[in-house]
């Protein structure tokens, strides 16, 4: 999905969003969602519930704040945001370092990234045969720590390069320049299958790593604590269409093309990519979306803990193990 800038970001500045960031939030009723990145099936729920009227029908004023450099959990550690998308990691980062955000729902129940290499490359059989190739990668401080860890749960070193090029990683697979690198199975992984270059791709839980929430969605602490009533609203509403896009992803497809015109130049892309995740990762046991567990948080975060890639607000390495359990919460969620 990180691909997806480079093709619509001028749509974007044009105001293919449906919403924009104003001055500020002028009231409770009025929320501002920072996106992570430019619409895809990421964001499915949040434009079904804008589409579907579940913000209207709450009283709401929602404005989506169109991707930009810096980060949603900045944005609302800031005040300038009041909720947004975010990532398990990422959130994991930011409350380290002492931002004043939590998780309030997942969209995403489990890792939709994988590791990612050409389909046609028989001397790439599993992660070990990663040891001493090309990562082409995006920087994050626990992507490289994750990798090693996979590679030697599989037998390797856990030994590679890495060359950090944002959305040129892709192509940089595909063309040969670099090895592997780390895809969405349902943006990437079906980009590829549409433009010729098929991928195949290494589950991290098939090699022993802990799961993870692909996305979640980050509140402010201290706007959730004085508007209590427009916060569950909100998350109920959001809620709402993410379980839509869910239950009827053509729906959500729909509703998704609808509220960003022009966006998507392949819209069969979007319709496959909306049912893939309601197929398989949007939905937890008990069918709903959003609900989020300890032990879930508790087997990435902590890996990231151990790794020693995790900064306090000094910016020294946390030395104590965080209490996971302050990081997220289930308490805005219908739970009906």
């Amino acid at each position: 999905m990180r691909r997806l800038a480079a093709l619509v970001a001028a749509v974007v500045a044009a105001g293919s969003l449906t919403a924009c960031a104003s001055s500020g939030a002028s009231d409770a009723n009025t929320i501002r969602f920072a996106l992570d990145w430019t619409p895809n099936t990421n964001h499915t729920g949040l434009f079904v519930a804008e589409q579907e009227g579940y913000f209207a029908d709450a009283g709401l004023n929602v404005e989506i704040l169109p991707y930009n450099s810096t980060s949603p959990d900045t944005l609302i550690d800031s005040g300038n945001a009041e909720f947004g998308i975010s990532f398990q990691s990422s959130a994991t980062y930011a409350r380290a370092a002492g931002a004043k955000v939590t998780s309030v729902m997942a969209p995403l129940q489990h890792w939709a990234t994988g590791i990612g290499v050409r389909a046609d490359r028989p001397d790439i059989g599993s992660p070990r045969n990663l040891d001493g190739r090309t990562y082409a990668g995006f920087g994050d401080a626990g992507e490289s720590a994750s990798l090693e860890q996979v590679i030697r749960n599989d037998g390797g070193t856990g030994k590679f390069e890495t060359v950090v090029l944002g959305t040129s990683a892709y192509e940089a697979v595909y063309s040969g320049t670099a090895d592997f690198t780390v895809s969405y199975f349902a943006w990437e992984g079906l980009e590829a299958e549409h433009a010729g270059t098929p991928m195949k791709y290494f589950d991290y839980t098939d090699y022993g790593f802990p799961d993870s929430y692909a996305i979640v969605v980050d509140g402010g602490d201290d706007w959730m604590a004085e508007h209590p009533d427009e916060a569950r609203k909100f998350v109920q509403a959001l809620q709402k269409g993410y379980q839509k896009a869910a239950d009827d992803p053509d729906a959500g497809a729909r509703d998704l093309i609808a509220a960003n015109p022009g966006a998507f130049t392949d819209e069969d892309l979007v319709y496959e990519s909306q049912k893939m995740l309601a197929d398989k990762y949007m939905l937890d046991e008990n069918g709903r979306v959003g609900t989020q567990t300890l032990e879930r948080w508790t087997g990435y975060s902590k890996f990231l803990f151990d790794a020693g890639v995790l900064a306090g607000p000094d910016g020294s390495p946390v030395t104590s193990e965080p209490d996971w359990s302050t990081y997220f919460t289930n308490e805005y969620l219908d739970q009906g």
